[in-house]
């Protein structure tokens, strides 16, 4: 299994409701420096219904690149409407990080 594919499966994990570290993805994907190839992954994703790749923030919870829609605007948006917690402009970590 190539990295990327590591990485589609472990974001694919991600529940609604949650959000998950560019970093924490890499580390789970097997290589804990890797968070640029994540975000390359992410960004690279044809499939947003099986790698929910709305779900993947920067480390302190601000929301990043988004390919579709609006970008982060879609971005926010979705994750909102799936009941993650924000404060300001920020994920609030504290209560919407996954934890695997």
């Amino acid at each position: 299994m190539t990295f990327t594919q590591k990485v589609y499966t472990v974001t694919s994990r991600i529940p609604r409701g949650k959000v998950a570290t560019y970093g924490q993805i890499a580390r789970l994907a097997g290589n804990a420096k890797a968070s640029r190839a994540v975000g390359m992954a992410m960004r690279r994703n044809t499939d947003r219904n099986k790698v929910p790749c709305h779900r993947v923030v920067a480390s302190d919870g601000k929301l990043t690149g988004y390919a579709f829609g609006k970008g982060i605007q879609t971005k926010r948006k979705m994750l909102e409407e799936e009941g993650v917690v924000f404060k300001e402009q920020k994920v609030l970590l504290s209560k919407s990080q996954w934890t695997a």
